[in-house]
């Protein structure tokens, strides 16, 4: 087997059961400071996780029944783009992956910030895609009324998805020439009108920032749902799905992401993550004691259908082993683990969990880990750029 098995672990304020400040000690008086996150960020980096997600959001935390704040949560976040462009000069070969919605955000301001963060952590930049489908968040915009129906906000990411491809394409790689004969600093032939005009974007001219390190950073989407995997195959280069085990429905959930690649014609076969919430003990009975007091903090149990749209799994280092490794015998390349406390949970997957797959044959050594950029970490094929292509197409030299 491989010894590639990807290891991504998902970041969220205190963690993400909602009682998770209860047991975060000083890390919930710090989640608005930037040596919070670096501290979090890099360990993770440094004991060997593949790439980070950090989640973000319109709204400042999650609301109760009635709609307004849940004010026994963590309520309040910082931008995430900037936070991950921050932390990324403290860190070495960990992939940095934010969260961007595309609902109320230009895709203009979505390429050049992800470009940014490529540059900025020299190829280990990637973004989760998200949509924003709530009048609460819509209210925060005033553009439109909100609760369009999914099918809309799918259609719509499409596009954006779409103009951010076309600016991260719109310079070539050595559109930079500093050419001392003529005094130019770029060829303006190697700089592509990314136009496109659609039903809900349109753009026309090229990003301000110049072709990043990956060209293309990778793009993950969460297929949790029917439709939701529909996009998740046009868009992204990794697709996130939920199995509650490493039974039927997880190969159900992959077969499902191959059908779709087929019916879309797509001879790509993305690399598929099983995206899991975890809360790891010295025992399954002390982690389920520990999840019990949780949820009873919080005044409801954190499952599927209640707060989470992925299975919670009290469980043990390894206990977890064991389930990576069926999940790989089935065709995932690997997991994305949602801690449920946060450094507590964190700091077991980068401390206890990394070392345990190295041991079980599973993933190589950390010393011997690539520091290449995040595409490659990944498998994925090197971004060419369409307007490369549609050059070379007409004989012309790249």
């Amino acid at each position: 087997m491989s010894d590639r098995t990807i290891l991504v672990t998902a970041l969220q304020g205190a963690g993400w059961h909602p009682a998770a400040r209860r047991v975060a000690g000083s890390a919930a008086r710090r989640l608005s400071s930037l040596g919070h996150w670096r501290d979090v960020v890099v360990e993770q980096d440094r004991l060997g996780v593949d790439a980070v997600t950090i989640e973000d959001s319109f709204t400042a935390g999650p609301v109760d029944a009635r709609g307004d704040l849940d004010t026994r949560s963590v309520v309040g976040r910082l931008d995430v783009l900037l936070v991950a462009n921050a932390v990324a000069p403290a860190t070495r070969a960990l992939g940095l992956v934010p969260t961007v919605s595309v609902t109320h955000t230009e895709p203009f301001h979505v390429a050049t910030g992800l470009q940014t963060l490529d540059h900025v952590s020299h190829g280990r930049a990637g973004w989760r895609v998200q949509v924003s489908p709530t009048p609460r968040e819509a209210a925060l915009f005033g553009r439109r009324p909100g609760g369009d129906e999914a099918s809309v906000l799918f259609d719509e990411a499409r596009e954006v998805a779409e103009v951010v491809s076309r600016l991260w394409d719109s310079w070539d790689d050595d559109a930079i020439i500093r050419d001392v004969t003529t005094g130019r600093f770029i060829d303006r032939d190697r700089i592509h009108n990314a136009e496109f005009e659609g039903s809900f974007v349109s753009v026309h001219g090229a990003s301000i920032v110049p072709r990043s390190p990956q060209g293309r950073p990778p793009v993950f989407s969460l297929a949790h749902r029917a439709d939701a995997a529909a996009f998740a195959v046009d868009v992204a280069d990794v697709v996130l799905v939920t199995p509650g085990s490493a039974g039927q429905e997880a190969q159900d959930l992959l077969d499902e992401v191959r059908h779709l690649e087929q019916v879309a014609g797509s001879d790509v076969r993305r690399p598929v993550l099983a995206d899991l919430a975890v809360l790891i003990g010295s025992s399954v009975a002390e982690a389920r004691d520990d999840l019990a007091a949780l949820d009873a903090a919080a005044g409801t149990p954190y499952a599927v259908g209640t707060g989470s749209d992925t299975s919670v799994l009290a469980t043990t280092i390894a206990d977890l082993v064991e389930l990576i490794g069926d999940l790989r015998g089935l065709g995932y390349v690997g997991v994305r683990l949602r801690p449920l406390r946060i450094p507590v949970d964190s700091t077991a997957i980068a401390r206890q969990l990394v070392p345990a797959l190295v041991t079980a044959g599973l993933r190589a050594d950390v010393a011997s880990r690539p520091t290449a950029d995040l595409r490659t970490r990944l498998g994925l094929a090197p971004a060419v750029s369409r307007y490369v292509r549609t050059t070379a197409a007409q004989g012309v030299p790249a």
